[in-house]
């Protein structure tokens, strides 16, 4: 994977290794309709190394998708882990477990897969959406997103339009959505013409939701 990279001075633990904080820090955003949000700023320590190993280890894969009457290449490079098998960085799998320790979600809202998303430079984005498909479409349900590398915005609004907030993320951080948000609101990680590097969302979802 070539990708340009620079460790960045964030990342206050580079020399450690890549270790979890406590999740009793983390803060809520309540939004409309029973939707949440939950941040907590650098809980992953160490999250260049974690950088490091998956722009390295994972399969990336570039995907197309139909707009109007053409194929367009989707702005960033993809990969799901469904579970069944080790993570690419066993931090992830620790990761898993702890975020259902902390919020002990039900048989059908266990944390189970990860799909990895590589925002190569500012020009790699994702528009407006939802997790809808499955279960999400119908129910209220959980997704996490740590993400590692290069600070990006991470924008939410109300389904159809309006204001919300947003979250720059980056060098180990984690937002969690839950409650009706993937229902009610959509987000957002838009272009951006600022000189950045590589960043890699992570984002833990139950079985049957994307």
């Amino acid at each position: 994977m070539s990708v340009l990279h620079q460790p960045s001075m964030f990342d206050e633990d580079v020399t450690a290794g890549p270790a979890l904080g406590d999740l009793s820090t983390t803060t809520r955003t309540e939004l409309s309709d029973g939707a949440w949000v939950d941040h907590r700023p650098g809980w992953l320590t160490g999250s260049e190394q974690v950088l490091d190993t998956l722009l390295r280890d994972v399969p990336w894969r570039a995907e197309e998708r139909q707009m109007y009457d053409r194929q367009v290449a989707v702005p960033r490079l993809l990969c799901w882990y469904s579970g069944a098998v080790p993570f690419p960085h066993p931090v992830l799998d620790d990761a898993r477990t702890a975020l259902n320790a902390h919020y002990r979600p039900g048989p059908p809202d266990r944390f189970v897969t990860a799909g990895l998303c590589l925002y190569r430079d500012g020009a790699d984005s994702v528009a407006w959406h939802g997790d809808r498909i499955g279960r999400g479409a119908t129910q209220d349900t959980m997704v996490a997103i740590l993400s590692v590398g290069s600070g990006r915005t991470l924008a939410l609004r109300p389904r159809g339009g309006g204001a919300g907030p947003r979250f720059h993320l980056g060098h180990g951080d984690l937002v969690v959505m839950g409650g009706s948000c993937q229902r009610t609101w959509e987000h957002a990680v838009p272009k951006t013409a600022k000189p950045v590097g590589p960043r890699i969302s992570i984002q833990f979802r139950p079985i049957g939701v994307a």
